[in-house]
């Protein structure tokens, strides 16, 4: 009689939670060396792909004066972020919108959130967050660090007017990478 070896099972690795990527971000940012040797564009926005944990999808992102993202989510990914030098706002929705099927939402009066992140500053959130970032100084850049689990499948741009919320386009990774 012959016996087969035992094997034993790979162990299974949980995704990283939002405050394992909020850990991993303020970390990364607190790291002097990797911050400062992003460049920076006095136009536009810079970034660099990092590894993140778990298999997260990372970013080191340097944002010019007066610079910002727009208003956005991040489909089915939750995420966290940390100003490393400078200062960012975000302004964000405290509503959770319908994933699929609508193109213009009006918004309650009640929904919007303003927050400063001086460096750092950080925040985690969950899957459909929709917020935008801006770098309000006239003079000074800003840098942030960001994790996404899982990888970003997606990001649904929209444009606002009052408290009416259009959906504009959806960028997949192949439009940012």
């Amino acid at each position: 009689m012959s016996t087969s070896p035992v094997v034993p099972s790979a162990p299974s690795v949980a995704p990283p939670a939002q405050a394992e990527l909020l850990d991993f971000v303020r970390r990364t940012a607190a790291d002097a060396e990797l911050i400062d040797s992003l460049p920076l564009d006095p136009e536009g926005r810079t970034w660099v792909r990092l590894e993140g944990p778990g298999g997260s999808e990372a970013w080191l992102i340097g944002w010019p004066p007066g610079t910002g993202t727009g208003w956005h989510d991040h489909a089915e990914s939750v995420g966290a972020f940390i100003t490393a030098a400078g200062e960012l706002k975000e302004n964000s929705l405290a509503a959770r919108l319908p994933a699929d099927g609508w193109k213009t939402l009006e918004l309650s009066d009640d929904v919007d959130r303003e927050r400063r992140l001086p460096a750092g500053k950080g925040r985690s959130f969950g899957q459909h967050h929709v917020h935008e970032v801006l770098n309000r100084s006239t003079d000074r850049h800003a840098i942030s660090v960001h994790a996404y689990y899982p990888p970003l499948p997606q990001i649904r741009r929209y444009s606002r007017t009052g408290q009416v919320l259009r959906l504009e386009h959806v960028e997949r990774p192949e439009d940012w990478q």
